[in-house]
């Protein structure tokens, strides 16, 4: 409830600012060039929801908050050519990567500027907390109430999306000779990013959900098969479970998940390595040796050290010691390490199982604030922390406000040009409509200076071959559930799949409405999607959940502690895909042929064998029903009819029996990134929409280019790339 104090400490806010903003239009109609001289607005700097979302009040003025001033780069038109000469053959620059110094001295703000925004905030009351490397971005600390007299603007709570976060009011102002230098600013907002990740579903929703509950296994990992898809069934549920009408027969392939007896399908180390030939790059002694990973993740995981060592020892793995493993906590230290960090496990793990001779750097940001993150992302960059960068984490492109989107793709290009591959999740929800909005893609995964990892469904044979891949997408439909019959089946529509599509939204009108995306990069002329914006994914890796890897992970109150989960998103796909550009590097350099950089300018133009091509797939035992609704009628549904009548030429799908509730039944669909339910239930982008995120022959919006063939993949850069 707001007091009286609180409402009279508004007014107060309020009338100081509007007495500021109306000072300052006086003297600019009276003294128009010197006011355009000493003070601007940094613009596209409000979050978009502001304008809509309900306003919960204003932030106490008392409260303390951080903010971060990002200075303009120097010479950015030469930093811009020069990125794209670094990866063009025929250019003289072709692969000369930038030193640190070299990029400093060529493009780094001054000390003298960074000086300038120093004065400026202890101006203001602001104290300094942080003065960036190559003084890229200086940070203070400060009351709400000096920060908004700073910026001109009012600092509010909005509700978005069931969630509180900060926000300011407007474009803040920037008054005196540090405001040309300002490139953008962050922490005004609370804006964050989030992990795609996605477990498998334990208990029914009655609705579709992006993502659900954890799903613990405490059994040993011998327990789990590699074989998610283990022939066909046929089952049958009658009402009440007594023999009544309707009863209903349902046939099709059987999805080979936990039951009360089995762990059931998860894919361990050994899977993916016999399937990508994994085996034979380390055999030919590839396995990412003198390469570094960077990590980045925030918070912190007080037992990963002990969960990746155990899960090492099960696999045949190397141990992580303080000489191939570290945990870095920058931009400042972190308050919220805890156990039970999901992420964290999945990246260090996987990235592990992937290149086990590879160091990794977990970079460990205080939190998931867009402010921590770009400053970590930044002192990794400069700092030489790793030759590949992996983030499974993003935003909504259109959910954040455009001077973020354009800093975050500042980062990479930096990375771009110094060598170093940023490599970003796509996200776990498709073209983002699940959530009500319209199609947009992942930040920072949008930059074209950026590798964007989608996912992919795996199904192998018993000899650990791939029997095939799909582009992960999920549908979902119940059959039956503790003695009812859904006649027809109920379809709860797309749950979850690889984020992809066009960027769209980097560049937004003075009220934050989207205008257009990134630019297309050269790299991908050849895509044919119409339009001139930036195509994501890039290229992709094991993600679905319903054939998902297993990770060891100490949860809290378990015993033993360290328990087996299985666990998809393009947050699997990222750390894999990283850690096999690890392994590209070494064989590049190997071959004299130094760091690879960026990987996507790379992957459009690789020869056949190197990259699986992800077509359209289908079964010829996909689920169908037979409804007996009396003893004399019955109503048949064919596959397609099952998941709602709208489902995409080509899928798979797959009966799924609860683990922990008797008589219910489900069927799920792969191969479709979008929502297959009946138009009058609509939720999420239709698969009948023709503009829906689908595979097919060449790049596509699901997978990209694909998924790499292993050792064919990184075997080809220490043969041709110099």
């Amino acid at each position: 409830m707001k007091t009286a104090l609180d409402s009279a400490d508004t007014l107060t806010r309020w009338r100081t600012l509007g007495l500021s903003l109306t000072l300052a239009t006086l003297v600019a109609w009276i003294t128009l060039p010197a006011y355009a001289a000493t003070g601007r607005f940094i613009t596209n700097s409000t979050p978009r929801y502001v304008a809509g979302a309900k306003n919960l009040g204003t932030v106490g003025a008392n409260e303390t908050i951080e903010v971060s001033i990002w200075l303009n780069p120097h010479n950015r038109g030469q930093l811009d050519a020069l990125a794209r000469q670094l990866y063009d053959r025929n250019s003289p620059n072709y692969r000369h990567w930038l030193t640190r110094p070299q990029f400093a001295a060529r493009f780094a703000p001054t000390v003298e500027e960074a000086k300038t925004i120093q004065r400026f905030f202890e101006a203001h009351n602001l104290k300094i907390v942080k003065v960036g490397p190559n003084n890229m971005f200086v940070r203070a600390r400060g009351t709400a109430g000096d920060i908004e007299a700073a910026f001109h603007v009012l600092l509010n709570n909005y509700e978005v999306n069931g969630k509180t976060i900060r926000a300011n009011d407007r474009d803040p102002y920037v008054d005196g000779d540090a405001a040309p230098m300002i490139r953008s600013i962050s922490g005004l907002d609370s804006g964050r990013f989030e992990h795609p990740l996605i477990s498998r579903q334990t208990a029914l929703s009655g609705a579709a959900t992006p993502a659900v509950s954890a799903n613990s296994i405490n059994f040993d990992s011998n327990f789990f098969t590699s074989n998610c898809f283990n022939g066909v069934e046929k089952e049958s549920f009658s009402t009440n479970n007594d023999g009544s009408f309707p009863i209903g027969t349902y046939r099709g392939n059987h999805l080979n998940l936990q039951t009360l007896s089995s762990a059931g399908c998860a894919y361990t180390p050994p899977a993916v390595q016999t399937a990508y030939n994994l085996s034979g790059l380390y055999n030919e002694g590839f396995d990412g040796t003198g390469q570094t990973i960077a990590i980045i993740d925030w918070c912190g995981s007080s037992t990963i050290e002990s969960d990746a060592n155990a899960f090492s020892r099960k696999f045949g793995l190397p141990a992580l010691t303080p000489a191939n493993f570290g945990i870095i906590n920058i931009p400042g230290p972190t308050l919220c390490e805890t156990i039970d960090q999901t992420e964290i496990n999945i990246d260090v793990e996987w990235a592990h199982a992937v290149a086990p001779g590879a160091n990794i750097n977990l970079i460990v940001p205080p939190t998931s604030y867009f402010q921590d993150i770009d400053e970590a992302e930044y002192i990794t960059i400069d700092s030489g922390l790793g030759n590949v960068i992996s983030g499974s984490y993003g935003a909504p492109e259109s959910f954040v406000y455009a001077s973020e989107l354009q800093n975050g793709s500042l980062l990479s290009e930096i990375a771009a040009v110094l060598g170093i591959s940023a490599d970003f999740s796509t996200g776990d929800t498709g073209d983002f409509t699940l959530y009500g909005v319209p199609q947009t893609v992942s930040y920072p995964a949008d930059s074209p200076y950026s590798t964007a990892i989608g996912g992919i469904t795996l199904a192998l044979n018993h000899d650990k071959s791939i029997a095939w891949q799909a582009g992960w997408g999920n549908n979902q439909v119940l059959l039956s559930e503790a003695g009812s019959i859904f006649d027809p089946p109920l379809a709860f529509g797309f749950i979850g799949g690889s984020g992809g599509g066009a960027s769209n939204c980097a560049f937004q009108d003075a009220s934050g409405n989207c205008l257009s995306g990134f630019p297309k990069p050269s790299y991908q002329k050849g895509v044919a999607n119409p339009g001139p914006y930036r195509q994501l994914p890039d290229i992709s890796w094991l993600a679905d959940p319903y054939t998902g890897v297993a990770i060891l992970i100490s949860v809290p109150g378990q015993i033993p502690s360290q328990v087996w989960q299985v666990w998809g998103g393009t947050s699997v796909a990222c750390p894999m895909f990283s850690a096999l550009w690890a392994i590209a590097n070494q064989e590049a350099e190997t071959a004299g042929g130094g760091p690879l950089g960026q990987a996507a300018p790379y992957v459009y133009s690789m020869p056949a064998g190197t990259i699986f091509d992800i077509v359209p797939v289908s079964s010829a035992n996909n689920v169908t029903a037979n409804i007996q609704e009396s003893a004399a009628t019955t109503t048949h549904y064919n596959a397609n009819e099952v998941l709602g009548g709208v489902g995409p030429a080509k899928f798979v799908s797959a009966l799924w029996d609860y683990p922990n509730e008797q008589f219910t039944s489900l069927v799920i669909s792969f191969g479709t990134d979008c929502s297959a339910e009946p138009p009058s239930d609509f939720f999420g982008t239709l698969c009948t929409d023709p503009g829906h995120l689908r595979t097919k022959t060449g790049w596509d919006n699901v997978t990209g280019v694909g998924v790499p063939n292993g050792q064919a993949f990184a075997d080809y850069f220490g043969t041709v790339v110099k």
